[in-house]
């Protein structure tokens, strides 16, 4: 007589060993980048009230972070900048001393085997707080692009190894690749925002970025969060632009969409793992209520699952310290 129940999967979870062994996704530290935000001024080290744990760094202070995360094994750094001024164009993002300009410069000669990443916008630059050059009460679309590509070039020239357009201008990714191309920077690559949703998950991040805008919203340009078809849309355009990677934004609540990009495309994707998503575990375990490394370990796990090759995400450095240890 045959034994109840015939199939017995629990046999591949009796113990860590097994379970180690017949895992389908692994987190590598490899797989991590670790967005920091950079200011002007000296010996700067300020924790940010909406991302306990996160800091803005001066030049000098970001070295010595980003000399840490690599020697964790993180092999790449996502740079945000915040300006001693604001204009209406952003100016200040594309300006040859600007902060992120510096600091790139800087990292390339103190850490060179580091990937050096930038974001490409204008809301943390603009005193408007919105990501393009305002005409008409609206987003200017195609006069963006200009002030864009002259970002993108300026962060080639200061050393990045890949621009990451935040925007969600139509066409900045192939007006980008031209730029850089036209001017010598073939081999600087481009890694697109592509599927961007006007999520509440970026509060904190604007405090962090002071990136707010002044009135409105960014809902006429960022994705809205309800549409799965238009964010294939997005990315099948920028793969035919030429991003050489795709990105998809913010990570958990878009699973969904993370998994229609892997299906469709050879391209490396990309997931960033957003302010609100770190704060909110960090709030939630501060209060007692979740185990903070397991829920931030499962998170990663759950990004990955579902088809990301790399994630952007604040828990870069505590996520690494504890792959070492496996």
């Amino acid at each position: 007589m045959t034994a109840f129940p015939t199939e017995r999967p629990r046999r591949l979870r009796r113990t860590g060993w097994i379970r180690d062994l017949v895992r389908e996704t692994r987190l590598s530290r490899e797989s991590l980048v670790y967005p920091l935000f950079v200011v002007e001024g000296k010996g700067v080290r300020d924790e940010i009230d909406a991302m306990p744990g996160q800091f803005h760094y001066s030049v000098d202070t970001l070295l010595k972070e980003a000399v840490e995360a690599k020697d964790l094994g993180i092999r790449a750094i996502l740079l945000f900048g915040l300006p001693g001024r604001k204009d209406a164009a952003g100016s200040e993002a594309h300006a040859e001393e600007g902060v992120v300009q510096r600091a790139l410069r800087a990292l390339r000669s103190e850490v060179p085997d580091l990937g050096l990443m930038t974001d490409v916008c204008l809301c943390g630059y603009t005193d408007h707080g919105h990501c393009g050059k305002i005409a008409d009460g609206e987003i200017d679309n195609d006069a963006t692009l200009e002030i864009l590509g002259k970002v993108a070039l300026s962060h080639a020239r200061a050393g990045a190894d890949f621009v990451a357009p935040s925007d969600m201008m139509d066409g900045r990714v192939g007006f980008i690749r031209e730029v850089l191309d036209a001017h010598g920077f073939p081999g600087t690559g481009i890694l697109a925002y592509s599927a961007k949703f006007a999520s509440s998950y970026y509060g904190p991040f604007r405090e962090a970025a002071h990136s707010s805008p002044g009135e409105g919203d960014r809902r006429g340009y960022q994705m809205d969060p309800a549409n799965r078809r238009e964010a294939m849309r997005e990315l099948i355009l920028d793969a035919e632009e030429g991003a050489d990677m795709l990105m998809v934004k913010p990570a958990l609540p878009c699973l969904d969409v993370i998994r229609d990009a892997r299906e469709r495309f050879e391209l490396p994707i990309a997931a960033y793992q957003v302010s609100g998503e770190y704060a909110t575990i960090v709030a939630a375990a501060e209060r007692g209520w979740v185990d903070r490394n397991q829920m931030m370990m499962e998170s990663l796990t759950a990004i990955r699952r579902a088809g990301a090759d790399i994630v952007v995400t604040y828990f870069a450095k505590e996520a690494a310290r504890l792959l070492a240890r496996v």
